[in-house]
């Protein structure tokens, strides 16, 4: 059987880690690269020699033996150069956030379908042994139904990125669509079946007194069909990287936790536990957790919807879900209020 062919798109600090996922998958090949920086592509050369190498993305959306494009590119980039990639043909893996604003995010949704070409999008912790054993639980009636999440994320602050991107925040667009975003998205996945999303209300700070944009400390409240309600708290003013899931339901409750001393630990500590209402149980996990082992199962996952047409664990409507509850907290934070989603429904 032919390979799905790739085009890595940037090749940072993260792409690189694109690049080592698709060339060691099966059933991939990773065809060609892109990256504006002469030293990256001299440094994507040496480590894959039988890939081509492009300084300009255009040119590699121009070959004809490339059925996956993969973009992992700094944030403000992501509508350009997914739109050209659906242009193309192409299908698309978008490193999150899949766009700046929500409006965006629906252009390439609207995009992708005209063309009929799959849409993915990088929320990794879906594909996750630990992250997703919570979601395969709370789906098998673990809890009971799900009343109270909370996800939280203890950290050191943010890399620069390419040109310190990062904190260039025109770019960067916020930093809640850097990692609150993954966590917006665990959230609504893990009470989908109590239903969409109502309203936001957040509030974040800065611990640096002249860049007030760049928000250290963030959390918000989602509220849900019911009364549910999941918590997201997130600081990059600490130390180290740890994650935390907590929820509780009509009938038990799940707790998941996730340590490394950086995000990309590929010796982290996990764990998951259930409580039936009588009693504590250690879950057994059989896999690794942490985004270095969930990026190799999402190039599978594309292998995989390329070759029989599925879909993938997050599609571009959940992108601009996620996208969407991001600008509602912004809004939130803004007014000091709530802020209801109502107006960004997608269905």
């Amino acid at each position: 059987m032919q390979p799905v062919r790739f085009g890595l798109i940037g090749y940072g600090s993260w792409g690189s880690h694109h690049a080592r996922a698709i060339a060691g998958a099966s059933g991939a090949e990773l065809v060609a690269l892109a990256a504006c920086s002469e030293a990256s592509r001299a440094a994507a050369q040496a480590l894959y020699p039988q890939t081509k190498t492009h300084a300009d993305y255009r040119d590699l959306l121009r070959r004809d033996d490339i059925d996956v494009v993969d973009v992992v590119l700094p944030s403000d980039l992501h509508f350009e150069v997914g739109m050209a990639a659906l242009e193309a043909g192409k299908h698309l893996l978008m490193e999150k956030p899949l766009a700046l604003r929500a409006d965006l995010c629906r252009q390439l949704c609207a995009r992708a379908k005209t063309r009929g070409r799959l849409l993915a999008v990088g929320f990794e912790l879906r594909l996750s042994e630990l992250w997703g054993k919570v979601k395969e639980m709370l789906a098998d009636g673990a809890v009971g139904e799900p009343l109270y999440a909370l996800i939280e994320l203890w950290r050191r602050p943010y890399r620069l990125g390419s040109q310190a991107w990062r904190y260039d925040i025109d770019r960067v667009g916020s930093w809640v669509l850097e990692e609150p975003v993954h966590f917006f998205d665990l959230a609504r996945w893990y009470f989908a079946d109590v239903g969409d999303p109502i309203s936001v209300y957040a509030c974040a700070n800065s611990r640096q007194p002249g860049r007030p944009e760049l928000q250290d400390n963030f959390t918000a409240v989602v509220q849900f069909p019911r009364g549910a309600y999941a918590v997201i708290a997130q600081t990059l003013a600490a130390f180290e990287h740890h994650q935390t899931v907590k929820i509780t339901g009509t009938r038990g409750a799940l707790w998941a936790q996730w340590h490394g001393a950086l995000d990309r630990d590929e010796r982290p500590s996990f764990s998951l536990k259930h409580f039936d209402g009588k009693q504590v149980a250690e879950v057994p996990l059989k896999e690794p957790a942490g985004e270095i082992f969930e990026l190799e199962r999402e190039i599978a996952m594309i292998v995989r919807c390329v070759r029989d047409g599925s879909a993938p664990a997050a599609s571009g409507q959940d992108g601009t879900w996620a996208v969407a509850l991001c600008e509602a907290a912004h809004e939130s934070i803004r007014s000091g209020g709530s802020a209801s989603v109502e107006a960004l429904r997608l269905r």
